[in-house]
């Protein structure tokens, strides 16, 4: 690896910088990374008088002009190379955005050399008092259903006067949040295993949130982790040091164990969510009512309505695993004292998300729905459970994960298949193997522009009156796309262009079986 060692940095000093307010100047920093997250850590340091340089593989010309404003360094560098520029800076302390690996290059070149690396959520929570008293933290990871949560969650709060800012992996980096100057009681922060992976438990660093929640463990990213167990040690990062509540899934033993693991605060309470008949500690449903039997005086003997799946289902919201992330949402929510009647007349106003199974159109009886977000065998699961009979497109970058469980679950209610991406011969094979009958049909297209086209014409030919076309790819879509948005927009597009003028009148989002 090129570069020589640097001495180590006096960690003391890192150790004192837990405030705005104290003494960042001269520091020497380095930045891993220029998207969204590493722009917001360049433009926070430099604006605390540290000595700031970038590292990046590529910077787009208006990007490298506003860094020059704000009075960062940049050098770009290819993938692999520990640059001279970055050497000679002698960085005390390195800030990496989500995403990079952990073999990367230059992070092994930081632990050689002895530099600590923190993420930008460690660097925004030690900074957290810029605006007058700390906001509050809630956090919420798990391998599906954060944002969806993360929204919720906020809306609830923002609906019983609270001033509110959902951010971290939702889009809106944290260090953003803590600058505003309008100051907010709450951050409700959605964290990815990669931002997780760079949090320290203890010492200064360590967040210390109110409640904190993993929705689900599924196994995501294991190129990127190395392993499941690497992947749920990463999640279980979450529960630490929470003061109010470990909010965890009932149908998902994993979060039980990471809560029963975790070392929290003093007087932190277990609460459960689930599908089923809650429990003293718990929320879940009871004869088709959302319950709270976990923040109530009588919780032994009575439950709290929040709302009913009726209700909920005439907005587009009682597929079973938007009801979960409704109930965890409700628990984080009451654990920092928001009353059910204002939980309840939040969600009455609450939209999901484009492109998180939303109907596109609905013609001849045929309902066209985009859930381009579900990016993993467990995203799609939860979409396909929702829907009775279902032509399925499928397929993308599989980051390594296996689909097998889920073509066999979810075989008995496909009128078929339709086949697109890179990682199509783990799928075909995997359909061959389950259901061999099956009508599946493959997009052998890699031009962007006619992928979905294709797709939506082989739907076309399978699907009949009563049934679902589904896009619930179960794989990421950098292979062909340029995110889920992109993937999800062209296939509504393709959709409209096959229809013409004989869709009904579209819809918001659909209601689930």
């Amino acid at each position: 690896m090129a570069g020589q060692l640097v001495s180590a940095p006096h960690s003391a000093r890192l150790d004192g910088l837990t405030s705005w307010h104290a003494d960042w100047s001269g520091l020497r920093v380095a930045v891993l990374g220029l998207g969204v997250t590493g722009f917001a850590a360049a433009d926070t340091l430099t604006e605390l008088s540290a000595d700031v340089l970038v590292v990046a593989g590529n910077a787009s010309p208006d990007t490298m002009r506003l860094l020059e404003v704000v009075g960062a360094g940049l050098v770009q560098a290819a993938p692999g190379i520990v640059p001279e520029e970055l050497i000679t800076h002698r960085p005390e302390l390195l800030i990496v955005s989500p995403g990079y690996h952990p073999d990367h290059a230059l992070l092994l070149w930081a632990a050689e050399t002895g530099i600590p690396v923190w993420g930008d959520i460690e660097l925004a929570w030690r900074l957290r008092d810029k605006v007058g008293p700390p906001a509050e933290w809630i956090l919420v990871t798990g391998t599906n259903g954060k944002t969806t949560t993360v929204q919720l969650t906020a809306t609830m709060l923002a609906a019983a006067g609270l001033r509110v800012a959902p951010c971290g992996n939702i889009g809106v980096p944290v260090l953003d949040a803590v600058r505003d100057p309008q100051g907010w009681d709450v951050l409700v922060v959605e964290l990815s295993s990669y931002q997780l992976h760079h949090l320290p438990r203890t010492g200064p660093g360590a967040l210390v949130p109110l409640s904190s929640v993993c929705l689900n463990i599924a196994d995501d990213h294991l190129d990127w982790h190395g392993s499941a167990q690497a992947y749920r040690d990463a999640k279980s990062t979450v529960y630490a040091n929470t003061r109010v509540a470990c909010v965890y899934n009932k149908a998902d033993a994993a979060t039980m164990r990471m809560v029963e693991d975790a070392d929290v605060s003093e007087g932190a309470r277990a609460i459960g969510f689930g599908l089923g008949v809650p429990g003293p500690s718990d929320f879940g449903l009871v004869e088709g009512i959302l319950c709270d039997r976990a923040f109530h005086e009588d919780r032994f003997d009575t439950a709290i309505e929040i709302t009913t799946v009726q209700e909920l289902r005439e907005r587009g919201l009682a597929a079973p695993h938007l009801l979960a992330n409704i109930l965890a949402a409700s628990a984080l929510a009451r654990s920092f004292g928001v009353s059910s009647a204002v939980i309840h007349d939040a969600l009455e106003s609450f939209r999901l998300d484009a492109h998180r199974i939303e109907i596109v159109a609905e013609s001849a009886g045929i309902r066209w729905i985009d859930d381009s977000k579900a990016t993993n065998p467990h995203a799609a699961d939860a979409s396909l459970t929702a829907f009775d009979s279902v032509v399925w497109l499928v397929g993308g970058l599989l980051k390594g994960v296996d689909v097998d469980a889920l073509v066999a679950r979810h075989v008995g209610h496909l009128r078929g298949a339709v086949i697109i991406g890179l990682d199509r011969s783990v799928l075909r094979d995997a359909f061959r193997r389950h259901a061999p009958e099956l009508t599946v049909f493959e997009i052998e297209s890699d031009d962007t522009g006619q992928v979905m086209p294709g797709a939506v014409r082989r739907a076309a030919d399978l699907a009949e009156t009563g049934d679902v076309v589904l896009l619930a790819p179960a794989a990421a879509s950098m292979d062909q796309f340029s995110d889920y948005a992109e993937r999800g927009r062209l296939f509504a597009e393709a959709v409209h262009e096959h229809l013409g003028g004989e869709a009904d009148e579209d819809s918001a989002q659909a209601s689930g079986a």
